[in-house]
């Protein structure tokens, strides 16, 4: 059964940073880094040149000391506040109420609470006690195509259904002085703040992108290769050597799963340059075919679980014809990956 996706809604932190500024920031805490030089160099070249983090670069909880406690509730606390607003951004833009919600998929993996993002998001909506919830709580960058596809499976269980899906991520809590590796600088610039809504149903609430197969695919063996760890300092994101190109071990799965199925425009997770030069050259696309997850990484960094619904808000700015053909992919901790086929309906 085809899943429809409504336009979706992206909300981004409050305070927009520039690679600059955290490039200034990486040189005023390790002026005796003995690889401070080439550090810079990689944060400068990292494909962002800005993004939006919930408080302020200076704040305890991003630059600052603030331990795990601090940091986790806050993260949440923040989470929380662009969830609810996305998703009522979502629900209006699709033209429905609280009440004629019937489920619930969220996804967050940016500090810890329970319960999570479905129950909280229950009780701001005013959504009925009834609605059926799902919350995905470590998936990270594959969050937003994972709630997908748990709403198309969904809406194909319980035909008529109409369900909300909600991605949230305050990655600027990784944000640590204290990790020194090179590829910890990188993330320190990576990564941004939001918040990402949508509703699918088996009918479409207006144009977009309508999905009719889902994929999911696990590397064997790659558990470290993208993970996060705590310390008493707070959450942090560690990236293999094999981990950052495992996309393209990925590659030829993805090639299978596709079958020869074309793909007109992508709808591919922005997590770092290579990934989407990886992903665009499997689909046989163009960089200007992949400019909405450039632009995305380019102007407000990976934003994790979000990201794919950011990139599917650009895409309906500047729609593909009626009829294309799209592909929908991200790559998480895992090394996990989870993507869609579908097409553009009008």
């Amino acid at each position: 059964m085809p899943a429809y996706i409504s336009t979706p809604r992206t909300v981004l932190g409050a305070h927009k940073v520039t690679t600059d500024e955290i490039a200034d920031d990486i040189r005023a805490h390790h002026p005796g880094h003995p690889r401070l030089a080439a550090a810079v160099r990689a944060v400068l070249g990292c494909g962002v040149h800005s993004r939006y983090f919930t408080r302020p670069l200076i704040s305890p909880t991003v630059a600052g000391g603030a331990r795990i406690a601090e940091r986790a509730a806050s993260a949440f606390a923040d989470a929380l506040e662009l969830a609810h607003r996305a998703a009522e951004s979502a629900l209006d833009a699709a033209g429905l109420d609280a009440g004629d919600i019937d489920a619930v998929v969220t996804t967050h993996s940016t500090g810890w609470a329970a319960p999570n993002l479905d129950v909280h998001l229950v009780n701001a909506l005013g959504l009925r006690p009834t609605v059926r919830r799902t919350a995905h709580t470590t998936l990270a960058c594959t969050g937003g195509v994972k709630t997908l596809i748990s709403a198309g499976d969904m809406v194909a269980a319980r035909p008529g259904s109409t369900v909300l899906v909600v991605a949230a991520e305050v990655i600027s809590a990784v944000y640590h002085h204290s990790d020194t590796g090179i590829d910890s600088m990188i993330y320190k610039a990576l990564f941004g703040d939001s918040a990402g809504a949508a509703v699918v149903t088996d009918e479409p609430l207006g144009p977009g992108f309508v999905f009719d197969d889902s994929f999911e695919h696990l590397l064997p063996d790659s558990a470290g290769h993208l993970a996060g760890r705590i310390t008493e300092d707070g959450l942090h994101f560690d990236a293999t050597k094999a981990g950052r190109a495992a996309s393209g071990e990925v590659i030829p799965v993805l090639e299978e799963w596709l079958g020869g199925r074309r793909t007109d425009f992508p709808l591919v997770h922005p997590g770092s340059p290579r990934i989407i030069a990886d992903t665009i050259g499997l689909l046989g696309l163009t960089d200007e075919d992949a400019r909405h997850s450039t632009d995305t990484l380019t102007e407000e960094g990976n934003l994790g679980g979000p990201s794919v619904l950011r990139v599917l808000e650009r895409t309906h700015a500047d729609p593909p014809p009626v009829g294309a053909r799209g592909t929908m992919v991200a790559y998480g901790p895992g090394f996990a990956t989870a993507a869609l086929h579908g097409h553009w309906h009008g």
